[in-house]
């Protein structure tokens, strides 16, 4: 069959990102240990092989197989970070574009090559979507409590740190009130999300309060350790609204790819919260601290 450029070009790109899918999805297969997950991850990968063979009939593909195995062992280090729901997720966000792409063929290919394309079209469009929603995994089920708990507590300590600003020039003494703050802010949002995941069916109260409590306490902690580990105030301050903003970007990103929202106005929306806070906090603290004296402290 001759091939023309158009054509050309769209087989080869997407035999390069079918083969890039299937070696993803038989590397995360080999490492998952429920076995209903490793059924789904490896119906997905015999699905882009298949896809893969037909795109690389026509352009005559030789994939990098090296470049793809290092790509692959990267996607599975974030599986053990984010959990292989979000790694599927990724994989699959460009599918829209992939599928437009393969209905301006429509028009193109004929008999038996025409019916393979209109089976891929279907399975990017309706099967690998029910697939990827057929993986069950906890931290999905208890995305709400994580986000609820590192959301919450990144603002917060913000706030508490630059509040300190004015009012104390001790690293030490402004680390542990961030700790104090964080704590006890930890086990109120804690509470309130075992009382909320109460009336949610599916849900464990006990472990929704974990995740809650486990996830502010560790963005307290990460965004107190600067202060530390030097004693300058403001380098501290610096150093924790660069964690801050750091959590909010892992944070906001995960959340884009499991909900399909617009990452980058997430993530300008929170980072410009997280700066206000730290602004309007910095500003009363510091009268505070003039008004009572207790710079000095």
């Amino acid at each position: 069959m001759e091939v023309d450029s158009s054509l050309y070009k769209i087989a080869r790109e997407a035999a390069l990102d079918e083969y890039k899918e299937y070696i993803v999805y038989s590397a995360l297969a080999r490492v998952e240990r429920n076995a209903g997950r490793r059924g789904v991850l490896e119906t997905l990968a015999a699905a882009e092989l298949d896809h893969f063979r037909f795109w690389s009939r026509i352009a005559g593909v030789r994939p990098p197989v090296w470049r793809t195995r290092l790509y692959a062992l990267f996607m599975v280090l974030l599986r053990f970070v984010f959990g292989v729901t979000f790694v599927a997720k990724l994989l699959e966000r460009g599918e829209v574009e992939a599928v437009a792409r393969y209905k301006s063929l429509l028009g193109v290919l004929r008999g038996e090559d025409l019916e393979a394309l209109r089976r891929i079209i279907r399975d990017e469009e309706e099967h690998e979507v029910a697939l990827v929603e057929q993986i069950d995994e906890t931290i999905v089920r208890y995305m709400g409590s994580l986000v609820l708990g590192l959301a919450d507590a990144v603002i917060e300590i913000t706030g508490a740190h630059a509040g300190t600003l004015g009012t104390t020039n001790s690293t030490v003494v402004a680390g542990v009130i961030g700790l104090i703050v964080g704590i006890g802010a930890a086990i109120s949002m804690a509470s309130a999300s075992y009382l909320q995941t109460r009336h949610e069916v599916g849900k464990s109260p006990a472990v929704a309060a974990l995740v809650t409590g486990v996830g502010y306490i560790a963005a307290v902690s990460l965004m107190s350790l600067p202060y530390f580990l030097t004693h300058d105030i403001y380098l501290a301050f610096a150093a924790s609204i660069a964690v801050g903003v750091l959590l909010s970007f892992m944070l906001t990103f995960q959340g884009s790819v499991y909900t399909g929202r617009d990452f980058k106005y997430e993530f300008l929306q929170t980072v410009g919260l997280l700066l206000g806070t730290a602004a309007l906090t910095y500003m009363l603290g510091e009268w505070l601290g003039r008004l009572f004296g207790v710079r000095v402290i």
